[in-house]
């Protein structure tokens, strides 16, 4: 059943609310100031009137056609849907979090400080960096930001030229876009055969023009980058920097660091990681950490501790200034150092090894019915191919995860990354038990199976949800964004 707009459960005269008798005298309205022409409506607004009860009861029934990690399995690959503690959501939820004023003095919001100066001190540790900003507001802004950071770095060093970042077939399309958006200039670095750097396609890339190279491990595919090592001093060598994209940080998390792989600045997704809320659900958070050298060129104020308590420490003379108001999403940053807090470094660690543990259980139920285009063994995530069910009986990898939405999941990832034909990026991570993987991959295969033998039921799939398959081309094409 499709839920009407409130537009349309709109009846004359209907209305929420009922304000108390005007009983200001005649005439004050030609006291008040006028508006220009120009933003005077010509004509009445068209706004729904319906009763309070209409509102609560739409947007509940609403809420029943939402899908989220509160009410069943989410898993997409590359962007970890981690449960999120609602002791983190209570407790950001407190007063003391939620009335301060970004322009307070330092002296009333020394709590709010500390945790903004404890966060970044556990994110340093975790990361094996020195220090970095808590400012940007997504894993996207914090690549911006670090991009920022890099060409900051080496316009100070004189070094200009300097105006190239290198990013991996199978990266995530937003490094790209930062890069592009920071004036850098692309250039793709292949994968081989096993899914990895192609060590000697980078090797051809790398001169005095590199700026740096962005990479996530595991990358993509889900696969440890088992050169890392010669990458990052490869990568030095040629006097670029190595970046490192935390999407993927879950899955190594207390077992290892960036900054032990070689990398000298990265991002991270508190989101991903930290069990904060995600997409629709966020707003997110994306802070970015940095070894000692890049620190000067972080976005200010800074937080220092002194003897008088935590203070804030201005724009330094190489800073590349604020990337967002104020803090960026504060109470974001509250329900990952909450999450930090609770679980503690064994407890991170615990996470990171059973995201892994999940994943690769998942995949060796799941190799007997979809090709593994990569890897007999992966990290928190891995990728299948539907190619064979294209090839041999016109189902495509969208077909298939339309499908898990008639059985009650959110698909895992489509089509990504581009070197796998017909691909599903899966990644179940550590909050999932056992019960919930055979579940879904039970779900999974059925849906394979039953496929082969009636394709035009697939076809049509989803049956059961209020809007049936949508035409993305079209919408993609020809968007309708009015009423």
């Amino acid at each position: 059943m499709s839920e009407p707009l409130l537009i349309e459960l709109s009846k004359k005269g209907r209305k929420a609310y009922c304000f108390p008798a005007l009983d200001l005298p005649r005439g004050f309205e030609s006291a008040l100031p006028s508006l220009p022409s120009s933003l005077l409506r010509q004509t009445k607004a068209r706004l729904p009137e319906v009763s309070e009860l209409d509102v609560v009861r739409h947007f509940t029934r609403l809420s029943t056609l939402s899908f989220g990690v509160d009410n069943g399995c989410y898993p997409l690959g590359s962007c970890t849907m981690k449960y999120n503690p609602k002791i983190s959501e209570k407790l950001a939820m407190l007063e003391d979090f939620t009335t301060i004023h970004p322009l307070q003095d330092s002296s009333t919001v020394q709590g709010c400080l500390s945790v903004m100066y404890n966060l970044l001190e556990d994110l340093s540790s975790i990361t094996g960096m020195s220090w970095g900003t808590l400012q940007p507001c997504a894993g996207a802004h914090g690549e911006y930001t670090g991009l920022k950071m890099v060409r900051a770095y080496f316009l100070k060093k004189g070094e200009a030229r300097r105006n190239k970042v290198l990013v991996p077939v199978s990266a995530h399309g937003t490094n790209p876009a930062s890069a592009a958006l920071n004036g850098f200039t692309i250039v793709t670095v292949a994968s081989d055969d096993e899914g990895l750097v192609d060590i000697d396609d980078l090797k051809s890339k790398l001169d005095d023009s590199v700026a740096a190279f962005m990479l996530t491990n595991p990358n993509t595919l889900g696969l440890f980058e088992k050169n890392i090592l010669l990458i990052s001093s490869l990568v030095h060598e040629a006097g670029g920097l190595l970046y490192y994209d935390g999407a993927n940080l879950n899955a190594i998390m207390g077992n290892a660091t960036p900054s032990d792989m070689g990398f000298d600045l990265l991002h991270l997704n508190l989101h991903k990681t930290f069990a904060t809320p995600h997409g629709g659900g966020g707003p997110g958070s994306g802070p970015v950490m940095v070894k000692s050298f890049l620190r000067p060129f972080l976005p200010g104020p800074d937080i220092e501790l002194t003897d008088s308590g935590y203070t804030y420490n201005w724009l330094a003379s190489d800073s590349i200034g604020k990337v967002s108001m104020f803090w960026g999403n504060f109470l974001v940053l509250v329900k990952a150092y909450i999450y930090i807090l609770r679980m503690g470094s064994e407890g991170l660690r615990a996470a990171s090894s059973h995201a892994v543990l999940n994943a690769n259980y998942m995949l060796h139920r799941l190799k007997g019915t979809f090709e593994i285009p990569y890897g007999d063994t992966c990290m928190h995530e891995f990728v299948i191919s539907c190619q064979n069910f294209k090839q041999e009986y016109g189902v495509s990898a969208e077909d298939i995860a339309k499908g898990l939405i008639d059985s009650g999941y959110h698909p895992p990832t489509m089509y990504f990354p581009s070197l796998v034909h017909e691909a599903l990026m899966i990644e179940p991570t550590e909050s999932e038990s056992k019960e919930t993987l055979d579940e879904f991959t039970d779900t999974l295969i059925g849906i394979a199976e039953r496929a082969k033998k009636d394709p035009q039921w697939i076809h049509g799939c989803p049956w059961t949800t209020p809007v049936g398959r949508l035409d993305t081309a079209k919408a993609v094409k020809e968007p309708d964004l009015h009423y």
